[in-house]
């Protein structure tokens, strides 16, 4: 059971975690809508697919907010504590720090727990519907969108230019229409002094013309050329179907799916799928040199024990190679003869080599990629766990509980974090270091530098102390 002083510190983490949950949740939001805005205004797109796209997005943001969160809010809490005199007066009553920290790496624990439930499960699904959504808004045409003195070609079939626009009136005036050629209806011009828009549905628009005319080209038959054909009209009514610039959404089932849309239980899929075509792979050129009679097993089994049959006696020059086979044969000129035989023959496997060394190494890096987000699911909710046992004893040791305080320390601790995440990546996808190591070494890290400053605030122990016996 926890004691009055561990519920009261439990207490004042709840305060600085959802301020800066929603505060990084907030920020990361902004930051998303300025990114894509560009994407989504002007697309016509309804209300409702942009608040969908929105709250898919918002699951990442919640990964990433949790965390941060934790950090600073364990910042605040034991710097209040410690600024308070609090962590003073626990010590003379002889209770170790440890116990104060106790229940809330446990806390810590639920939420790494929480965090990569929800990275396994909830983020791919939701990136993969986020991105399917995408792929719909940038394959959609913009919306009718009339400008002055501007050509508009979105519905096919027309081009409008519209010299002037009264958008208090919504009235159009010099107005001209190209309309071209189709099975129903010939090339024509159009002309009008004035005119207006309607739209009883959303996907049909009708265009209202006033004093104007018409110039249409009539194809000619049995060899006659093109009859211009001009009329006039005081009043002329055009009809336009929009169905082609309404939003048209898709099954995201009927996708495929990337690395970053999948469960860690599909990418280790992915990956034993991955390491069996690379075993059938050198199988299958195994059995390709083997089964040749020009292979350069076939010249190791007979063409050099025919020419060691063949070969001269004079052994004083025989030459004591590194490979087995030569030895056996009975002076240089065979050898050299046998050597140049079999480096012939596999420079004739040189193209089926490369071949498969560029899909060996092909394999290699999907399967880089797909383990860096196999850990990348545990090492960010873990991080919980680490800004606990780091962010604890450092509030305690600076004994500053306000927020801009925190806000500073959090923003370097949380600086380097996303750095390294970030590099570590890169460098796991290249295959410079492994994907263990790119996602886990900042963990590894803070988790080392938090033993380490919690053993300083919790006990007499000191690594200067240590430094000086060893000297």
């Amino acid at each position: 059971m926890l004691n009055h002083v561990q519920r009261d510190l439990l207490k004042k983490h709840i305060g600085p975690f959802l301020f800066c949950f929603f505060t990084v949740m907030f920020i990361l939001l902004m930051q998303f809508l300025i990114l894509h805005v560009d994407k989504l205004v002007g697309k016509g797109l309804p209300m409702m697919i942009v608040i969908e796209l929105i709250l898919n997005n918002l699951a990442y943001m919640v990964v990433l907010a949790i965390p941060m969160s934790v950090l600073i809010s364990t910042l605040i809490a034991f710097g209040k504590f410690s600024e308070w005199n609090e962590l003073t007066a626990i010590r003379a009553a002889g209770i170790n720090p440890i116990k104060l920290i106790a229940p809330v790496l446990f806390c810590g624990f639920i939420l790494f727990l929480f965090t990569a439930y929800f990275s396994n499960y909830v983020l791919p699904e939701s990136n993969h519907k986020a991105r399917s959504l995408f792929i719909d808004i940038r394959t959609q045409k913009p919306a009718f969108d009339l400008q002055p003195s501007t050509f508009y070609d979105n519905i096919d079939g027309y081009n409008f230019l519209i010299t002037q626009i009264d958008n208090e009136t919504d009235s159009l005036f010099d107005i001209r229409v190209f309309q071209e050629p189709s099975d129903t209806r010939n090339r024509a011009i159009i002309n009008a002094r004035s005119g207006w828009l309607e739209s009883p549905d959303d996907i049909t628009l009708s265009l209202f013309l006033l004093d104007g005319s018409i110039l249409r080209y009539i194809p000619g038959r049995g060899g006659r050329g093109e009859t211009l054909e001009k009329s006039t009209f005081t009043k002329y009514r055009m009809s336009f179907d929009l169905s082609d610039l309404s939003f048209s959404r898709s099954n995201p089932e009927q996708r495929s799916r990337t690395d970053r849309t999948m469960s860690a239980q599909a990418m280790l899929a992915v990956i034993d799928t991955l390491r069996k075509e690379q075993q059938n792979e050198i199988q299958k050129f195994k059995q390709a040199i083997s089964s040749s009679d020009e292979s350069p097993f076939h010249y190791e089994a007979t063409t050099i024990f025919e020419m060691n049959e063949a070969s001269l006696r004079d052994t004083s020059q025989i030459h004591d190679s590194q490979f087995i086979t030569l030895n056996l044969l009975h002076n240089p000129t065979a050898q050299r003869s046998s050597l140049n035989r079999a480096i012939n023959a596999v420079d004739r496997y040189r193209p089926e080599l490369e071949s498969l060394k560029s899909s060996l190494t092909w394999r290699e890096f999907r399967v880089a990629e797909f383990m860096v987000e196999v850990h990348k699911k545990l090492s960010i909710p873990f991080a919980c766990f680490v800004f606990v046992l780091l962010g604890a004893p450092i509030g305690m040791l600076t004994r500053k509980g306000n927020i801009g305080f925190a806000a500073i320390i959090s923003s370097v601790l949380l600086t380097v974090y996303f750095i390294s995440i970030i590099q570590g990546e890169k460098f796991a996808d290249r295959m410079v270091i492994s994907p263990f190591m790119g996602m886990w070494g900042i963990n590894i890290f803070y988790l080392t530098i938090g033993i380490i400053l919690t053993m300083h605030v919790s006990t007499s122990l000191r690594i200067t102390n240590l430094v000086k016996k060893n000297e």
